[in-house]
């Protein structure tokens, strides 16, 4: 075996343990407690591969035919602008923005995916085989609907003019969407007939990029995170029709398990709140956070309660649940959760926290939340974990969650119904944090805000755990 040849067997192993750290990497992301080692596994596995990739090309220019100057200097400065970029956002985007961010990295994974398929069949001199062009056309198509589709949710979900939050009717939007997914599909057809045509691959482009946005604009901003997950799978699926173009084994694994985990992810969120995927993309259910309820709800009248009074029940209780929402996360009220958490167990209360699927914007997006305020892993609870224990808990803290909260998930007819909740109500006393009586995004009132056992404390999530921390030590 040449010189050559022995490094390509060496890259191509590197690659085989390079995707073997995605592998473990997302097998550790599965837990709070390991996610972020999970998360350094999976990058270094990444870091191997370019650098292996790197090792290759470089080999080549040695013993064979080689890349000029030019193209060194093209790849280096896209690692340095593309990484340094990555490293400042990834820095510097509060947590609030994450789902933004995520959406975003996808436009960008699905475009490049797009683009390596383009210039590879822009240097084809022939029609490709039947498994090149097919992996082609699907990277392409899939690549361009999830560039254009996850910039359409990342601004929905900046709440951007251009992309407002609220469900965009497109005029005749369904026949629009229908007729570009049949220029999609017969296009394809023709060039996996064995044609040749860069117009024809111009114009899938063109039809993808337009679905793209024809297919998420309609959808409120209530569902862009459910969106995003789905956009996620299609970037692992370009990703691996890039992989299958250029004859890369990593590509190929990493895009797999990308698409099959963002599947999953986007199932177990639509499953979190009680709607199938379809029905999501249809359109979104959504009132916004911004829409006022009446003061007034089904079980009677609200009951305003004082930081003191809510003190006194926290210091002496025996157990008290907090229910970290949205509101928390928009606040940035972690690190004053965490240090109310911390002074009511010097008191000996034994404090846990109800983490709801959808908790967020995302899942395990509160995880990551708590979990920067340094909250010991082993208080986050599951909801199915933690659901049996708020018959035993004393008090209750619900902070800037809604929906997942409405006892009215239990009773046909609402627009919640059959959706997993908290089962906050069980508890013996309830506290509620928010700023006012908007409804969630649901768009209807929360049934547990007028319970008898529910006092509301009308707050900012951060002033208002200030103002019980502050009650707590006077006592």
């Amino acid at each position: 075996m040449t010189t050559l040849g022995i490094i390509e067997v060496l890259v191509r192993l590197a690659w085989l343990i390079g995707a073997a750290g995605f592998v473990i990497g997302l097998m550790r992301m599965n837990s709070p407690a390991t996610a972020r080692r999970g998360n350094l596994i999976s990058a270094g596995g990444m870091t191997l591969a370019i650098v292996a990739t790197a090792v290759l090309i470089l080999a080549e220019q040695a013993y064979g035919d080689g890349v000029s100057a030019g193209v060194w200097i093209i790849i280096a400065l896209g690692i340095a602008i593309g990484g340094g970029a990555g490293l400042y956002t990834a820095r510097n985007v509060k947590m609030t923005a994450m789902p933004q961010l995520v959406s975003l990295f996808n436009a960008v994974g699905g475009g490049a995916a797009a683009l390596i398929a383009i210039d590879d069949y822009l240097g084809l001199g022939a029609a490709p085989s039947i498994q090149v062009n097919v992996a082609t056309v699907l990277d392409i198509v899939i690549g361009s609907i999830t560039f254009s589709g996850s910039l359409i949710a990342s601004g929905k979900l900046m709440g951007l003019r251009i992309t407002p939050s609220r469900p965009v009717m497109i005029p005749g939007g369904r026949l629009v969407t229908i007729a570009l997914a049949v220029i999609v599909v017969v296009g394809a057809a023709y060039l996996w007939a064995g044609n040749l045509s860069v117009p024809v691959i111009a114009l899938i482009l063109l039809a993808a990029l337009v679905f793209g946005v024809t297919m998420t604009l309609p959808i409120g901003g209530a569902d862009m995170p459910v969106v995003i997950s789905l956009l996620n799978s299609f970037t692992g699926t370009a990703v691996a029709m890039a992989g299958f173009v250029l004859d890369n084994p990593v590509l190929i694994i990493a895009g797999a398990l990308v698409g099959a985990s963002g599947a999953i992810l986007t199932k177990l969120m639509a499953d979190a709140m009680n709607r199938s995927v379809v029905n999501i993309m249809i359109g979104g259910f959504g009132g916004g956070e911004g829409t006022q309820a009446a003061v007034a709800g089904p079980g009677g009248s609200v009951r305003e309660i004082g930081a003191d009074d809510v003190a006194i029940q926290l210091a002496y209780a025996q157990s008290v649940i907090i229910v970290p929402g949205y509101g928390l996360a928009v606040a940035q009220a972690q690190h004053a959760v965490r240090e109310l958490a911390e002074l009511l167990e010097a008191r000996g209360v034994d404090v846990k926290y109800a983490i709801h699927p959808v908790a967020g914007r995302m899942p395990g997006h509160m995880n990551v939340l708590l979990a920067e305020a340094n909250v010991p892993y082993p208080q986050l609870k599951e909801m199915d974990d933690i659901n049996p224990e708020f018959d035993r808990c004393d008090v209750a803290l619900v902070i800037g969650a809604n929906d997942v909260t409405n006892p009215a998930a239990r009773r046909p007819g609402s627009p919640v119904s059959g959706m997993p909740i908290l089962d906050v109500d069980h508890a013996k006393s309830i506290v509620v944090i928010k700023r006012s009586m908007g409804r969630g995004y649901a768009g209807i009132d929360n049934e547990l805000y007028t319970d008898p056992k529910t006092g509301m404390l009308f707050a900012d999530a951060k002033d208002g755990l200030a103002a019980l921390t502050a009650a707590v030590k006077a006592l």
